[in-house]
């Protein structure tokens, strides 16, 4: 069971409902077709014809506390479901609603889940004051983990914060960004049963590569899961990924092959 998460859209007096499913951000579908006077089952039933799109049944947690079984559609199918719509077609209440949404729906959804929050720009001094102590806070607890955690993962953290607080895109040296096994082997092409069965042996083979490089242990850092668990890994950044590689191609090249003979 997911629970929703409630994202405000800039410029429209209504919300997206959304969660992560195996990392991805996914929104539901009803709650947008209420918003601009749309019918749900209509929607739901001309997306299911479409080959770009992808959904998924979820049982999810509302706002009211209470579990529903929702229709949810991915990020791009959200995108390219809005550029179908037409605004001459939905009610004159819903149109600057359905406006928004088609303009800032998605920078929303991914400012939330990929920098931690989207900032509206026409926000209160009000609400900017609630984001600039929340932030304030958030720094306070990285300064915490100075010399615990890895000091690139503390800064990529800390940069992703100051760009939270003033409304803008982290800059974060690409070789700093942080890689994880799991997410790795994602992008190899594994499904989540092989993740689950291949990443301690992987990540095993990757901290042994990574001593006999560098002459010592790699550097802890908390990852958070898909399902809002964080648990402790060693942390890598994408300047590691030569490791990665060297360990994929040594062990693990014919994985995706094998599992797809199976």
């Amino acid at each position: 069971m997911t629970t929703l998460t409630t994202i405000s859209v800039p410029g429209a007096d209504a919300t997206l409902d959304a969660t992560l499913i195996d990392g991805v951000p996914f929104v539901a579908l009803k709650p947008m077709c209420e918003a601009i006077g749309v019918d749900a089952w209509t929607q739901q039933r001309k997306l299911k014809a479409k080959s770009w799109a992808v959904t998924s049944m979820s049982t999810a947690t509302g706002s009211d506390g209470k579990s529903y079984e929702m229709y949810m559609i991915d990020r791009r199918t959200m995108t390219m479901w809005l550029a179908t719509l037409d605004e001459g077609r939905v009610n004159e209440a819903a149109r600057p609603i359905l406006r928004a949404f088609q303009a800032q729906a998605a920078d929303a959804l991914d400012s939330y889940f990929h920098e931690g929050g989207a900032i509206n720009p026409a926000a209160t001094v009000d609400q900017l004051d609630v984001l600039v102590n929340r932030a304030t806070a958030q720094a306070k607890l990285i300064a915490a983990f100075a010399g615990i955690i890895d000091p690139k993962h503390l800064e990529a953290k800390a940069r992703i914060v100051l760009a939270r607080g003033l409304g803008e895109a982290p800059e974060i040296n690409p070789q700093d960004v942080p890689l994880y096994v799991s997410d790795f082997l994602k992008d190899k092409g594994l499904a989540n049963d092989m993740i689950n069965a291949k990443a301690s042996g992987f990540g095993k083979r990757l901290k042994g590569l990574y001593l006999a490089e560098y002459g010592e242990t790699p550097k802890k850092a908390y990852q958070e899961l898909p399902n809002g668990t964080v648990r402790e890994v060693f942390a890598y950044t994408q300047a590691d990924r030569p490791l990665f590689d060297e360990v994929w191609n040594r062990h693990y090249e014919g994985v995706t092959r094998a599992a797809g003979a199976a």
